[in-house]
């Protein structure tokens, strides 16, 4: 809204979050350039209806379910949520002439070792084979965690010291890549100034950081002694998770831009037709009602090449 659009349409299933940012902003600017609207990237007509009616030029594409350990539970839903709603908004801009979609992905997305990531990945897939058949500039920006953000585990762990305790972290030796929302929002807009088609974006974030450590400094810093007044509890990985996420700028022939923080990874030669076959897989697999987990493993697996399950961690203890 700083950079005033002429019109910022929010689109979210969620209606109790949609609420909340509609107040906001409504208090703060011009209320006849906002509209929030109630509806899944998973119905096509609904989306067709909100392309068709308002025409936008920009789409920031963040709906997907996020969340490591649920998707692992509930992989279907990550597929038709992730993977089929990405298409489906994918597609409506080809249609309805968006001059450019930006996809916001994740560090998880590379080289995945959970359904979540592997969701992301293939969206990746899928705008960079659009953009070699559309007049739509597709482009993606992938990072890390954000500080504050849903399910971040910042307020998690002041939920905790407010309650005495225990802070609990999955691994001792668990490291994340972090920033802070405004830093995440601004290099996302800076990046897509920079788009030209095609591109994933890779944003910079500096040194991983242990969650151990996280924990350490945020109890510390609510006046509390770790492991004296506050317990920390090692309670071992959740199905899907990484040790360690992939340090963004490893091996992916990154080239610099003119933002000292923002990379572009090496272009796919992916095709729309890889992508069709890719899709065809996963409608089988969603269409199946008795499908066991194994099976949706393997054929995202299939879809997916570099998504390889982790193996198992033993050691959970605190020493």
């Amino acid at each position: 809204m700083k950079n005033h659009p002429k019109k910022l349409i929010i689109f979210d299933i969620y209606e109790n979050n949609l609420y909340d940012i509609e107040l906001e902003l409504k208090a703060n600017y011009s209320k006849d350039k906002i509209e929030a609207i109630v509806g899944s990237v998973r119905d096509k007509n609904r989306l067709n209806e909100i392309f068709e009616l308002y025409r936008p030029e920009l789409v920031f594409h963040a709906a997907a379910h996020k969340h490591v350990p649920l998707m692992e539970k509930s992989p279907l839903e990550a597929i038709k949520n992730n993977v089929f709603g990405t298409y489906n908004v994918a597609s409506c801009c080809d249609k309805y002439g968006v001059k450019r979609f930006v996809l916001i992905s994740t560090d998880k997305a590379v080289n995945p070792t959970n359904i979540m990531g592997a969701t992301k990945r293939l969206c990746e897939m899928i705008i960079q084979a659009k953009d070699k058949v559309s007049k739509t500039e597709f482009v993606a920006v992938r990072f890390g965690n954000v500080l504050g953000s849903n399910g971040s585990v910042v307020p998690l762990f002041k939920k905790q010291i407010a309650k005495g305790g225990p802070v609990t972290v999955t691994h001792k030796d668990i490291t994340r890549f972090f920033m802070t929302i405004p830093e995440a929002v601004q290099l996302v807009l800076q990046a897509v100034t920079y788009a030209k088609g095609g591109e994933i974006f890779v944003l910079d974030m500096g040194e991983p950081v242990k969650i151990y450590d996280l924990a350490v400094n945020l109890i510390k810093l609510s006046g509390f002694q770790p492991n004296v007044d506050i317990p920390i509890k090692i309670t071992g990985l959740r199905p899907g998770e990484k040790l360690y996420e992939e340090i963004l700028m490893d091996d992916e022939g990154l080239k610099p831009t003119e933002h000292s923080k923002i990379y572009i990874a090496k272009p796919s030669k992916i095709t729309m037709k890889d992508v069709e076959e890719k899709l065809d897989i996963l409608r089988e697999t969603i269409a199946d009602e008795d499908i066991e987990l194994d099976k949706i493993k393997e054929n995202m697996k299939k879809v997916v090449p570099t998504y390889k399950e982790r193996e198992e961690v033993v050691s959970t203890n605190n020493d």
